[in-house]
This record gives C-alpha cells, structure tokens and sequence, in this order.
C-alpha cells in the first residue's frame, strides 16, 4: 500500500480507501462486507468511507458492527463519514448548524465510536450562510467529535468562501474536498484542486473511479441483471449506460482495453492507477461487491510507474479526447 498526506496536513491515508455507498446495507450480505472490509484493512486501506445517507443509516450501523467485532486498534485506522440528507424532515437536511449538530451525533450513535476523523459536508448548501457552516464543522471539531471537516461536490469558490470565513473569525477551513473522477469527469481534480492545494493547503480524496461500475467494461454488451445499474434508485445510471454519450463513453473503454491489454491488467485497474498517477488526488474510493474485485482492485498500485510513462499518458488523452484546460476557475 502507498500512503499520502491529505492536503497539506499530518494525516496519512492509503492512496485507496474503502468507500461503503450503494454496498452496505443494500447491494451484499454482512458477512461479505466484514469479509471485504477484513481484506481491505489487512492490504493496507487504513481509510474507510461512509454517509448518514448510505441505505438510509444502515451503513453507518454495518460498518460500526465489523468494526467493533473486529477489534482493531482505533488509532490504526481513519474513518469519515458525510452529513446533508439525515430525513425526510425539513430539519434533517442541509447544512444548518441544526442538522451538522444533530447528524454527527446520529452517525457516530450508528457508527458505535466517540468521533469520526473526517467529517464532509456531502454537499453545498446555498440555502445556509457560509459563516454557519464553518462555525458549525469547528464547533464539532472542538467538541471532539472529528479530527477534520471537509467538503464534498463543492466548487472551487465555495470552497474559498469557507476558507475566507474561517480566516475572518479564525474558524476551522475544510482540509479534504472529496470529487468525482475518472476517465469521463477529469475537471475538478485536475485543474481546480492543484491551485486550492497551493494556495490553501486542500487535499483531494476522489470517489467513482470507475465511474459506478460503467469503466470496468462490464455494460459493452448488456446490463447484467445483478449490476448496479439494475438497482432501485440507479435507473439514472442505467439511462447514463444505453444513452447516446453512454455508448461514446463504451467505444473509447474499448480502445483503452487494448492499452490494458498491454499491461497484462483490467480495464479497470488501469482506470483506477491512472487515478492515483495525479499525485494532487491524496487517494480513490472505491467499493467492492466480491473478494475478488476487492483484491484485483487493490493490485492497481503497482501499475502507477507505468501509467506515469508520457507515452502512455498521452496515448490515454488521445483516445479520452477530453483533457482540460488547466486554468483554474476560482476566485480568491
């Protein structure tokens, strides 16, 4: 396993996390998911992710029970978790200093621990002042209940707004934005978190490195009956799958195969190391529906020095043809 720093602080995180939505508590079995989670931690994953939102709080109590039967050493391992979408109440919602307060005291009773390390606000709140959600993410700093706070789906200028916050009431700023990336959605990674990385110290922890499923190859011909695309509540990923752009997106996956190929690895290995080439990006998040996609997933390090070849970097952006223009797009 390799480990970076998140950001610009001390804490080191395994470049791959193990990453629990749409798994836990919905798509496997709890014995498989102490079983995945068992694997994961003895190959080295020391960062372990969740949500309040998660099969609705199940997550959340799965996670806490393998981790409590297995005992490990809490100091040995990181855990964060995601706060926006606690209930159906209009209270138990959003990222009012309300909801931050109650939804990590109600994820940390599922989770069964005293604090998270992380917590991320899962998503932007335009609905609640930027001075209310920073004060609110340091109030559960301070309280103990998490080590850091950071931000997930925001932009680049929201995230400088709660920096500039926390600066003007010496507050907390986030450490960690958590962003969508992969073959398809290269953007936010690529050009915004560099320059929030040098300018502010934020680090970038990205999830869906197979984009739920659709870069492990396994759509080219058909939906299987027991993917993910198949389950309720991800018609959406089914529509993204058969739409026009669904099958661009599957002919270049074939060109990629061949690159694939030539490495002697799966598509979706390479997907993920090409992830971890930019070293901006602290980790990935991915999950795992058997042991032998856990661990297959898992080989993906060692492909890195070879996914760091110009040619073959180059030879990616030719077929991707959606490489971005690096100027960042924030103002501070």
């Amino acid at each position: 396993m390799l480990y970076r720093n998140l950001g610009t602080s001390g804490l080191r995180v395994s470049v791959i996390g193990f990453g629990t939505w749409a798994t836990f508590g919905n798509q496997i079995s709890d014995d498989l998911a102490e079983e995945l989670l068992t694997i994961a931690y003895e190959n080295g994953v020391n960062f372990f992710d969740t949500a309040e939102v998660y099969a609705a709080g199940k997550a959340e109590i799965l996670l806490g029970n393998i981790l409590k039967k297995k005992k490990w050493r809490r100091s040995s391992y990181i855990i964060s978790t995601k706060l926006f979408w606690g209930g159906r109440a209009e209270t138990e919602r959003g990222l009012s200093r309300k909801h931050i307060i109650e939804g990590i005291n109600g994820s940390l009773q599922r989770l069964q621990m005293s604090y998270v390390d992380i917590v991320f606000a899962n998503k932007s709140d335009p609905t609640t002042s930027m001075e209310e959600i920073v004060r609110a993410f340091t109030q559960v700093i301070s309280d103990g209940k998490a080590m850091y706070w950071g931000t997930s789906r925001w932009s680049s200028v929201e995230i400088c707004e709660a920096f500039s916050v926390a600066r003007q009431y010496n507050l907390i700023p986030p450490t960690v934005e958590q962003a969508e990336y992969h073959f398809f959605q290269r953007e936010m990674v690529e050009t915004q978190i560099p320059y929030l990385h040098q300018r502010l110290g934020i680090g970038s922890i990205s999830w869906s490195p197979l984009s739920c499923g659709v870069i492990s190859g396994k759509y080219t011909d058909a939906i299987p009956c027991m993917s993910r695309a198949q389950l309720k509540g991800f018609s959406w990923l089914k529509e993204k799958i058969i739409s026009e752009s669904g099958r661009r997106q599957q002919a270049k996956l074939m060109e990629l195969q061949i690159i694939a190929d030539r490495f002697g690895c799966s598509l979706s290995q390479l997907a993920i190391a090409w992830c971890l080439r930019f070293e901006a990006n602290n980790g990935v998040l991915i999950g795992a529906t058997s042991t032998e996609q856990l661990m297959e997933n898992l080989k993906s390090i060692k492909l890195i020095p070879q996914i760091t070849n110009l040619e073959v970097l180059n030879e990616i952006d030719n077929i991707l043809g959606n490489s971005p223009n690096t100027r960042p797009n924030y103002l501070m």
